[in-house]
């Protein structure tokens, strides 16, 4: 049987081949260091599962939620942004609550997406960027992942080439996977483009809090007018550790935000309520639980930089994000990411997630993610240095004449 349309647009889900061999492998009984999935695994803070165990005990919290948020959620978010970035934001017309960032990119592509528009989309990126709008009929023009001048003139080609002109543009940073970081100059120039060439802004900003410097990522809507033609969307997974939590938010143009809550009410009642109740005081309990998250992902990225170095693989240190973005290394790159990926699976059983699953551009890479604890993070260096000394001693055959 002919499989269903949009599945037909759809790639082949690259990451599950090293899944595959990664279960088989745990199923033999391989210890297996699994950096591949950006999978946070600390525990959330106490006082947020607290007040969860405390608000699902009251039996008028287990009905149906609100689509949007509950109140007090979307004052928390706005309240959020304002301490964060000076931003402020109207919780009724400006702030809706998703099941995740990652939900909130899928459903906003089916609220502004006609058969065959076209949205900018940065390669490589998180796949929802380019898939959600793929599913809600749309196509896709890449775009740099990274900012600067290359990116810009992307952006002139993509207007004079593209038929039609591109309705939107979704912007990443920190970026997944690259972790390319953007400053408030950038997206200015951003903005005045966009406006100037009537496209919509996606920002996807889910790891703001995670970044090493000392000058905090901006959001897009600290522009002046940033607000006529961008949402942006933001996430507690990382922020708090509350990835299974699923609990995100789309903020910024009213029109943009109506779209997405009219969409979501024919799809879903919201997050259960305890849950939006605990992320509420989550938002509202002050700075040091994210300062604590930032200090481990901070020393996890030094020694992962500093024992892989040491092993071999020369790894670029991070600036901002929970992921290393990492050349393959020297004398492999003709293997490619998926087949470096699964040998390193099989040889030196560290799990990494293979570039190409996140764009054509990615191939030459693979994502590592900062998941495991630094003696983890240890171990699996010295693991891919006997993988790298045995890749490297074999002296290939001559042929004989």
């Amino acid at each position: 049987m002919q499989e269903f349309h949009k599945i037909r647009r759809l790639p082949p889900y690259v990451f599950e081949e090293v899944n595959r061999l990664k279960a088989a492998a745990r199923a033999n009984g391989a210890d297996i260091i699994d950096l591949g999935m950006g999978n946070p695994d600390l525990p959330t803070p106490q006082a947020i599962c607290d007040k969860l165990t405390e608000t699902v005990g009251k039996p008028r919290t287990h009905r149906y939620s609100a689509s949007k948020g509950i109140p007090g959620l979307r004052r928390a978010q706005a309240a959020y942004y304002e301490r964060r970035f000076g931003v402020k934001l109207d919780p009724d017309t400006e702030v809706v609550a998703t099941l995740g960032s990652k939900e909130g990119f899928a459903n906003m592509a089916q609220a502004i997406t006609a058969p065959g528009d076209v949205i900018l989309t940065p390669n490589p990126s998180y796949p929802i960027h380019a898939f959600g709008f793929l599913m809600a009929g749309g196509s896709t023009r890449s775009i740099p992942a990274e900012p600067g001048d290359e990116f810009f003139r992307a952006l002139e080609r993509a207007v004079v080439h593209s038929v039609p002109k591109p309705i939107a543009m979704v912007l990443c940073y920190p970026s997944n996977p690259g972790a390319h970081i953007a400053d408030l100059d950038f997206y200015r120039e951003v903005v005045a483009f966009a406006k100037k060439h009537d496209i919509w802004v996606l920002s996807d900003l889910a790891y703001s809090e995670i970044y090493f410097g000392n000058t905090p990522p901006p959001s897009v809507l600290q522009v002046e007018g940033a607000k006529d033609i961008a949402v942006e969307f933001t996430s507690m997974s990382k922020t708090f550790s509350m990835p299974g939590w699923r609990m995100g938010f789309a903020v910024g143009n009213p029109r943009l935000i109506a779209a997405l809550a009219r969409v979501k009410s024919y799809l879903d009642y919201g997050a259960f309520t305890p849950i939006q109740v605990a992320a509420t005081a989550a938002l509202n309990g002050g700075e040091e639980p994210i300062v604590e998250v930032r200090e481990v992902y901070r020393k996890r990225r030094d020694a992962l930089v500093d024992s892989f170095a040491r092993a071999g693989w020369e790894i670029p240190s991070p600036e901002a994000s929970m992921f290393a973005w990492a050349p393959i290394p020297r004398g492999l790159e003709h293997l490619g990411s998926l087949q470096f990926a699964k040998e390193l699976l099989e040889e030196a059983s560290v799990a990494v997630a293979p570039g190409i699953g996140f764009g054509e551009h990615g191939d030459g890479h693979v994502r590592i993610a900062l998941v495991e604890n630094e003696q983890r993070i240890r171990q699996a260096a010295r693991s891919v240095k006997k993988f790298l000394d045995r890749r490297h001693n074999v002296v290939p055959i001559q042929a004989t004449r």
